[in-house]
């Protein structure tokens, strides 16, 4: 029996699935169908437009002087070719389920329907919280980029981390809502606005590598790996389970130091599988997805190493700032100019972070209402502009308020585990997949299979274990709230549980 029999309530029950054919069907009904409007470019310029963001201007800093040196360089290697395990397991589900939701529809289609329903919620946090967070660091380099000009806002204007107690920070507010409009006016102007942006970043970007290389000191990439030191107590779960299992701790620098970097800079590349959720609106998603995620994290992988050299090249990198790095090694060299010139491509940056982040999360909200999992209220398209309007607008309300009043901390790595979380889910679903549906037409095939998704899985959950125990406490009861509404409401209005035939 193929996993196409397999979809009524009675034969799957809690991992009953969605077959690919059903999955395809709903896109194509006139009050549920999203506007096609994307190429294989649009797809690149989004993935690189949420991939840069503060991780190129601001982790380069703190994982040179705090844990690889020089060797940053190879750290961004490594956490690339990690990143490439999970994006050719994305490149074929998004390729195969040319659907909404990224990692949420490509479990309903391989793994069932509780854990679809896991990995959606689990997004949801992702999103919601990375759009907030990223929000309030737009909101910050705007704010240094106004003092540079003598505007100063009132304290508790700009946010609870300014105020000391309580304060509203307007800036993240109103980016949110902007952000939220042109979401609702349409792809297209959405890919538009990204294209402008992402430009004049990747021009930063590429001004500061290349005015970078003329003040560039061989004698500070030696040593280009510096001797090992042990690591502090309590920086993750990963250090005494390898003490324990194979009797030697990780250390800061040295060459093992390289992979404890990469586990910090890996959260530089988070973003790409944002890409996928917008699979259902691009023109020809078999050929172009792929060409969109796998390009994407190339051209970030090489201007992530080009820049980690500049800067570790330009300042030794015991004395590179953690806050600011590459501002203030332009400083250093005696041109403070470019401190402004970077705070203004940082903040052109997080915009379209912001923007994409933003655009990830109405499309799972929407291909999980549109499965009945949430209300359908909120699976109704636009009329006139083709877009998920009502999650659009609910969410992006409810995260301006949040990134009004939240302050950047420890919620951030909430984004980075859920995102590791997926990246698990999507590989084990390739491999479910090519079993139980040997038959479906995939237009991009993962090589090496299963070979390349375990290596995907061991290397997220490796990762995953650098993480704080708090981050893993506040993961385990944000999807303990998400089981509870399944049960109370979802597994009850399952699409899957309606008769053949009834809409």
């Amino acid at each position: 029996m193929t996993a196409q029999q397999d979809t009524s309530p009675s034969s799957g029950g809690l991992f009953r699935t969605k077959t690919v054919e059903q999955s395809i069907r709903d896109t194509e009904e006139p009050e549920h169908a999203l506007k096609k409007s994307l190429s294989a470019l649009d797809l690149t310029v989004f993935g690189v437009g949420v991939i840069i963001g503060t991780g190129i201007f601001v982790l380069t800093g703190k994982v040179a002087k705090e844990t690889a040196g020089p060797a940053t360089a190879l750290a961004f290697v490594v956490a690339g070719i990690v990143c490439a395990l999970a994006a050719l397991c994305y490149a074929e589900f998004a390729s195969t389920v040319p659907v909404a939701g990224s990692a949420y529809t490509f479990a309903y289609a391989s793994l069932g329907e509780l854990v679809a329903w896991i990995i959606g919620w689990d997004l949801v946090l992702e999103f919601a919280l990375g759009t907030a967070v990223v929000a309030v660091g737009w909101s910050g380099y705007v704010r240094s980029l106004m003092d540079n000009f003598g505007w100063n806002m009132p304290e508790v204007l700009a946010g609870p981390d300014v105020a000391k107690g309580f304060g509203f920070d307007i800036l993240a507010f109103a980016l949110v809502l902007v952000l939220t409009v042109v979401l609702v006016l349409g792809m297209k102007l959405s890919a538009r606005v990204t294209t402008i942006v992402v430009a004049i970043k990747i021009a930063v970007v590429l001004i500061v590598i290349i005015a970078g290389l003329f003040f560039v000191n061989a004698a500070n990439y030696s040593p280009f790996i510096p001797e090992a030191q042990p690591q502090p107590s309590g920086s993750g779960l990963t250090a005494p389970l390898i003490q324990l299992i194979f009797g030697y701790a990780p250390t800061n620098f040295g060459v093992l130091g390289i992979f404890t970097a990469a586990s910090v800079v890996f959260f530089a590349f988070i973003g790409f599988d944002v890409v996928a959720t917008a699979a259902e609106e691009t023109k020809v998603p078999q050929r172009d997805m792929p060409r969109g995620i796998l390009a994407s994290l190339l051209i970030c992988t090489v201007l992530y190493v080009a820049v980690s050299l500049v800067v570790t090249g330009m300042q030794n990198y015991r004395e590179l700032s953690v806050e600011a790095p590459l501002a203030d090694a332009f400083k250093a060299v005696g041109h403070p100019v470019y401190a402004g010139f970077i705070s203004f491509g940082a903040a052109i940056g997080l915009t379209t972070v912001c923007l994409i982040l933003l655009l990830g999360q109405t499309r799972v909200f929407f291909a999980m209402s549109r499965d009945g999992l949430l209300p359908r209220f909120f699976s109704v398209t636009h009329p006139r502009f083709r877009t998920p309007y009502r999650p659009t607008v609910l969410l992006g309300v409810i995260i301006a308020i949040v990134a009004g009043f939240t302050s950047i901390n420890e919620l951030a790595t909430l984004v980075n585990i859920g995102t590791l979380f997926a990246f698990v889910v999507v590989a084990l679903g390739v491999m479910v997949l090519r079993r139980t549906r040997p038959d479906l037409h995939r237009a991009f095939r993962t090589p090496w299979v299963p070979l390349i998704p375990i290596l995907s899985v061991a290397a997220s959950v490796w990762l995953m274990l650098n993480l704080p125990a708090e981050t893993w406490l506040r993961f385990a009861v944000w999807m303990a709230i998400g089981v509870v509404i399944y049960f109370a409401y979802g597994r009850r209005r399952s699409r899957i549980n309606e008769p053949v035939g009834q809409p």
